[in-house]
């Protein structure tokens, strides 16, 4: 059960929430009110945003808005293959990360719906932490569901964790799933994404 004492981390994979966000709305994360509720008005020790750089101009405001969101936001650089393919994924860094922090911590808030997660939540139950994951539960793996103590599905008020946005188009869901980490960063859309309006910016985050 949630009470005001319990200590709180929240970790909040970029990647999958941002693609979610775009693939299932065709709109952007309002990061600033996932992180109220995943505090739910309990002590907050730490809250970590993962997100991966592109080296593009846009990118660097929305990452300073989660900033002034009141995250701490780590970073890494994409990894582009022979052939054009681009990477970039935090799995191990979170893992480490939520390992690493819980000794100050009694409840996890995982925000994201990846199923690459459960091994790592299982862990963590078991060490006898309370775990919370948010997500959009329409692109959330069943089996992270499963393994929590509280699952928080955004698709039931999206209204509250998204920003209001042109529908932009998307690629075939068998070349692009949200539930898996994805290629591009989220502050470099994909050229089908109409211009750099569909990012969140530091005025976005601030309005409630």
């Amino acid at each position: 059960m949630k009470n005001i004492n319990q200590r709180v981390g929240v970790f909040v994979d970029v990647q999958n929430m941002y693609y979610s966000a775009r693939n299932l709305y065709g709109s952007r994360v309002n990061f600033q009110k996932i992180l109220e509720t995943g505090v739910g008005g309990r002590q907050l020790i730490r809250a970590i945003a993962y997100g991966i750089k592109a080296a593009m101009p846009e990118e660097q405001s929305f990452f300073d808005a989660l900033v002034k969101a009141g995250f701490e936001v780590k970073l890494k650089d994409i990894q582009i293959f022979p052939g054009g393919v681009r990477k970039g994924d935090w799995d191990i860094g979170i893992a480490i990360d939520m390992i690493r922090l819980g000794p100050k911590l009694d409840v996890m808030v995982l925000v994201s719906g990846d199923g690459d997660y459960v091994p790592l939540l299982e862990y963590l139950r078991n060490q006898g932490h309370r775990i919370e994951v948010m997500a959009f539960g329409k692109s959330t793996s069943g089996k992270l569901i499963q393994e929590v103590d509280e699952f928080i599905d955004l698709d039931k008020d999206p209204k509250r964790y998204l920003f209001p946005s042109k529908r932009i188009s998307q690629r075939p869901e068998s070349q692009e799933h949200p539930e898996h980490h994805q290629t591009h960063s989220p502050g470099t859309p994909p050229a089908n994404v109409e211009g750099v309006s569909n990012l969140p910016t530091s005025e976005n985050l601030e309005n409630t």
